[in-house]
């Protein structure tokens, strides 16, 4: 068994998600890849900017979430930024469109990472930041950050 098939393997985290929103709750989701798609997540060549998950006509697809051609594919080209079809319940996806919808929030991907084989996404539901907030947020980092040194030097 290769070391990608651990259960909890990480492939890819999105740096960005807790710049730009406040995460509220949190899910799982699969998602469906084809098998070329498959290679290079596993190669762990994603990149989640500007992703987003968007809901029509009763199913959940992720949107912007570029996964960089394989090379090996041969004649089956693949576009790297289609949108992918999310595998959820429908009761999960109605509770979710309703969040979204009547709470102004919205629901990003926080990372990709193997469970039992598969690969699953976690979606997080997220709040917009506002530039006062992430400025906020980066100074009390770098007060934590001082904080730590200093009391790491007595």
């Amino acid at each position: 068994m290769t070391s990608e098939k651990k259960t909890g393997g990480l492939i890819a985290h999105n740096k960005k998600a807790r710049h730009y929103y406040e995460l509220l709750e949190f899910c799982e989701a699969g998602i469906m890849l084809t098998g070329p798609e498959m290679k290079s997540v596993r190669r762990g060549a994603v990149n989640f900017r500007d992703a987003y998950v968007t809901f029509r006509d009763g199913e959940a697809f992720l949107v912007g979430l570029h996964i960089a051609p394989y090379s090996n594919a041969g004649y089956a080209g693949n576009d790297p930024d289609r949108d992918r079809k999310l595998l959820l319940h429908k009761r999960e996806i109605g509770i979710l469109a309703d969040k979204v919808q009547q709470k102004g929030l919205s629901l990003v991907p926080v990372n990709m990472h193997f469970r039992n084989g598969k690969v699953k996404t976690e979606l997080a539901l997220g709040r917009g930041k506002k530039l006062h907030d992430q400025r906020r947020d980066l100074k009390n980092a770098a007060e934590m950050r001082d904080a730590v040194r200093e009391m790491a030097g007595f």
